[in-house]
């Protein structure tokens, strides 16, 4: 809890295997309302693992008990077009998008993957191509730090 917000991170397996399991033992409702007391609900992984059957469903009632109450930061590899796939149900997907881009600001981030930026020159150079990971520069200028001056003149004479 950071500036006296709650926040709950977890990932989109986690999240469904919790709702599928309180499903199963007739306290759903119960989970949900759980999931909606943060202030901010980040759901982490969204495309990597299959959903499982009824999966999509489930976070569709808990997207849909958030809906204009509480704010969500979602993260995934899989653009909006897949997400039928995703939840292997194009219809709960379209519930889902329609929910969640309503008031949304997307950030769709493109370019080198910075966990294997390292490692790079190791991997084969057709799996360095498919994952748009290139090495990192070799001897290159450090960034400056911290904020920039506020008076760009005075700092060049200076």
């Amino acid at each position: 809890m950071k500036a006296g917000k709650s926040v709950y991170f977890c990932t989109l397996a986690e999240l469904i295997a919790a709702l599928a399991r309180a499903e199963r033992e007739g306290r759903l409702q119960e989970r949900i309302r759980f999931f909606c007391r943060p202030a901010l609900l980040v759901v982490d992984e969204i495309g990597y693992l299959p959903v499982v059957p009824g999966g999509g469903n489930l976070f569709f009632q808990l997207v849909n008990a958030r809906y204009e109450r509480g704010a969500m930061i979602l993260t995934s590899n899989r653009g909006f077009a897949e997400w039928g796939e995703v939840f292997g149900d194009p219809v709960v997907a379209t519930a889902l998008l329609d929910r969640l881009l309503h008031h949304a600001v997307v950030v769709q981030i493109e370019g080198s993957s910075y966990r294997l930026r390292q490692h790079a020159e190791l991997m084969p150079e057709h799996l360095r191509s498919k994952a748009a990971i290139t090495p990192p520069a070799i001897n290159s200028a450090p960034r400056p730090r911290g904020r920039p001056p506020k008076n760009p003149q005075l700092s060049a004479t200076s």
